[in-house]
């Protein structure tokens, strides 16, 4: 009899990122909570994950899950729960104090050190601005903010990956037009773009982009913005969501993640309770008719989290619209 989840790694889909050639599973664990986690509950719910069946997992520089990640990975290897690193599938993210040139590559240093890898499978450009170096903050202080130099940064992400400290690297928030700027001035273009999206932000324009340019769009706030972080319950709390899922018979969470797998897109699902990190994943075995997938798509749009901790009168972005280049 099976005391863990009847999903076995290998039912969780994959992409190839095109790119990098790296497969990446479609279903991610993540670990962002603000205000931030006692250390031993990370470690304690990814070492869970692990034994779920969960084997991509994102972190950042920010959530200070880093190194409680590292611990559980070297947990479940000294346990039999995997094999070795290479099971796994990791990503972190460059926070905005190290986004400048000169210091990517110490940064993602820090970050392996901090896990205990000598590589990390994605990594990714945390936010599309720069803040005074040094400064691990959030919020961060408007007058600190400063406008990115894209391309000298890129290039610097693209020396992470050649050095083979990052697999695959990409950004994450960034609107279609500063996107495209990354590619048109990249060598190796990026393989992901990690943004808010869900059933109320379903950000198609940006998706076509993505899809059209080979970028791989990956989901978080699946289930809605974070609420502490200027978010709100309006995913949960949406009626054509409860409808489908009384239905169905499953929760609004799994409605949501199984919609979003349906696009097409790389999903995370964050939590620390064992049975919803269950319940998250058993949504392959089952289809969103046309009729249901037609009613999510016609509910009313807004985005959850609006970026207020990251707009500054002393700029580069003064305004929502700057931020997001119209994609609001």
């Amino acid at each position: 009899m099976k005391n863990q989840s009847d999903l076995t790694p290998a039912s969780v889909p994959v992409a190839v990122l095109k790119s990098s050639g790296r497969k990446i599973p479609l279903l991610g664990f993540g670990t962002a909570a603000f205000p931030n986690v006692d250390h031993e509950v990370v470690k304690a719910a990814v070492l869970e994950a692990i034994k779920l069946g969960y084997r991509h997992f994102d972190t950042a520089t920010l959530y200070y899950s880093e190194e409680p990640i590292g611990e559980a990975i070297a947990e479940a290897v000294s346990q039999g729960l995997i094999k070795s690193r290479e099971d796994l599938f990791i990503t972190t993210k460059l926070w905005c104090s190290d986004a400048h040139p000169g210091l990517v590559l110490p940064a993602l240093k820090n970050s392996l050190k901090k896990i205990k890898l000598d590589y990390i499978d994605l990594y990714l450009i945390h936010w599309p601005v720069s803040t005074k170096p040094g400064t691990y903050e959030f919020p961060m202080k408007k007058e600190d903010f400063m406008p990115m130099d894209f391309k000298a940064v890129w290039a610097d992400m693209e020396e992470c990956q050649r050095k083979g400290l990052a697999r695959s690297i990409g950004v994450s928030n960034f609107s279609c037009k500063k996107l495209s700027f990354i590619l048109a001035n990249a060598q190796i273009p990026p393989d992901v773009n990690q943004v808010e999206f869900n059933p109320l932000w379903q950000q198609k324009k940006l998706r076509e982009f993505c899809e059209a340019n080979g970028v791989l769009l990956t989901a978080y706030s699946v289930l809605g913005a974070l609420v502490s972080n200027g978010g709100s319950n309006k995913v949960m709390e949406c009626e054509q969501l409860k409808e489908i899922a009384r239905a169905k018979g499953k929760t609004i969470a799994q409605i949501c993640l199984r919609w979003a797998c349906e696009q097409g897109v790389c999903v995370l699902a964050k939590s620390f309770n064992k049975e919803r990190m269950k319940e998250n994943l058993e949504i392959f075995d089952w289809e969103l008719t046309e009729e249901e997938s037609k009613k999510i798509d016609e509910i009313p749009q807004s985005r959850g989290y609006l970026g207020e901790d990251y707009i500054s009168e002393h700029g580069p972005y003064e305004t929502f619209e700057e931020l997001w280049d119209g994609e609001t």
